[in-house]
């Protein structure tokens, strides 16, 4: 088994995130941190249909609208491995094609909105951003069965379908999960071999120091089906750098700036950030290298999605490949891990 491509290409171990771009970062900044990771070996790069972060009717679209421009200007398309991804229902995306789902029309239209922004004329992975069902994502630790609060999703065959369809066309080159529970997974897995299907290539979830809940059933499943996970905020926001400390919010921060990530807001997940900081300094790392070597040393991992808002940001987490963590870190991870476990789910 090697977790270490995307239909066959290789990519990066680092993926550039993009969700500040139009919100935090203007087309110029944007367009810089291309060149600068593109310069350092990065050839994978996330974007998705709603993204700027937070989500807003007059902004959506723009992130990727920011990358096609770059791909205009330099013609390099090709250096890259373009992952995107289409938005779920949730009621405050009613702006976004009157409410999104995962039906054969809303797909449609919405690789095809995506694939103008971009200026290209194929996405090498296209992503579920989320379930159509109610599970518990984004915050919510555990799940609760309420099958008459949900809309009538759209079957997982059917959703695999239209998938298979685009691929047909070339549109997309494949396809991968997002924010996705173990039987989701394996659902999507055994309908891809019942019925003669494209497979999911991968999975996006939260990974970081404050939240390894991957570990508990979709890490088993990475590695006997071969579906690597795509770790998204592994800086859990910006608090393992120790920009946060004793309760500082830096002006310009995203917690200073949006009060939506409430996941992060729980005194055990602050309590752990400052212990998993002070570890770093004990041993002369860099807190937001260490949070992300430990991220980049899991044998699941497909690949490490960064974002930042400046290139010195960029350029610090980058260097996470560079860091092995020596043993005495490791065990003061662990430790930290048993008396504050997944304070952040």
């Amino acid at each position: 088994m090697s977790l270490t491509n995307i239909n066959g290409h290789g990519v990066s171990r680092i993926c550039l995130g993009t969700m500040t771009w139009g919100e935090q970062n203007t087309e110029q900044e944007a367009h810089a941190q291309i060149d600068h990771a593109l310069e350092q070996g990065i050839n994978f790069i996330d974007a998705a249909e709603m993204y700027p972060v937070p989500p807003r009717a007059e902004t959506q679209g723009q992130t990727e609208a920011y990358i096609g421009s770059w791909f205009a200007r330099t013609g390099r398309r090709k250096d890259w491995i373009l992952a995107t991804k289409a938005t779920g229902p949730r009621e405050e995306f009613d702006f976004l094609r009157g409410g999104p789902r995962f039906t054969r029309e809303h797909l449609v239209e919405a690789v095809d909105n995506s694939l103008r922004r971009l200026q290209t004329d194929y996405i090498d992975l296209y992503q579920l951003h989320w379930p159509e069902r109610n599970t518990n994502c984004f915050g919510v630790r555990g799940y609760t069965h309420r099958p008459d609060s949900e809309p009538d999703w759209i079957p997982l065959e059917e959703v695999m379908r239209t998938l298979e369809m685009l691929i047909q066309q070339g549109k997309i080159r494949g396809y991968g999960l997002s924010n996705e529970t173990p039987w989701g997974a394996m659902t999507f897995l055994h309908t891809a071999e019942r019925e003669g299907l494209p497979r999911p290539q991968s999975i996006q979830n939260p990974y970081s120091l404050l939240n390894r809940t991957y570990e508990i059933g979709l890490a088993e499943i990475s590695h006997r089906e071969d579906i690597g996970l795509l770790a998204y905020s592994p800086l859990a926001m910006g608090l393992l750098t120790g920009k946060y400390r004793d309760g500082a919010l830096p002006r310009g921060s995203r917690l200073a700036l949006f009060k939506r990530f409430a996941r992060y807001a729980s005194a055990p997940t602050w309590e752990a950030a400052e212990r998993y900081v002070a570890l770093a300094e004990a041993h002369n790392l860099n807190p937001a290298q260490m949070a992300l070597a430990f991220v980049n040393s899991r044998p699941f991992l497909l690949s490490n999605i960064i974002g930042a808002t400046s290139l010195e940001q960029l350029g610090v987490n980058i260097r996470s490949l560079d860091i092995v963590l020596s043993k005495e870190v490791r065990d003061g991870i662990k430790a930290i891990h048993q008396a504050l476990p997944d304070p952040a789910p």
